[in-house]
């Protein structure tokens, strides 16, 4: 009997059961490019919106700046590629899309210096953009 085909036979049968799931979660681009890709251009009192200092940025959330007539699809994918990097299909709070900018009293980064988007986890951008890690439309 070869036992590294037995043991590499195990490995694969018992793969799918790793974290909980059957099969590996997806983010979805239709529901981030109509719910979450909004969010970093909308204008909301008391806030900087993303793409102010994250459009262009040379750091991890290097956002496209949206022409006078919004997103090209060009640019909505390379933001969906750039956003995917900062999350946790499945885990928003384990996302640094959604952790960064929390504050820290409830589980926020101390480290993001652009200020705090979200107040709360019940901040409705913070729940649309944890609904879209965790695969809901």
């Amino acid at each position: 009997m070869n036992w590294r085909r037995v043991i590499l036979a195990a490995a694969v049968v018992a793969a799918p059961c790793v974290g909980g799931s059957a099969v590996a979660q997806e983010l979805d681009y239709g529901a981030f490019k109509a719910s979450v890709q909004p969010i970093f251009i909308t204008k909301r009192e008391g806030y900087t919106r993303c793409v102010v200092c994250h459009g262009g940025a040379n750091n991890a959330l290097r956002l496209e700046r949206p022409g006078p007539d919004g997103f090209t699809e060009e640019q909505s994918k390379k933001n969906f590629e750039t956003v995917s990097r900062l999350v946790v299909p499945g885990k928003p709070n384990e996302s640094h899309l959604l952790l960064y900018p929390l504050v820290p009293q409830e589980g926020g980064s101390a480290y993001h210096s652009g200020g705090r988007q979200w107040p709360t986890k019940q901040d409705p951008n913070w729940q649309t953009i944890a609904r879209w890690i965790n695969g809901q439309k």
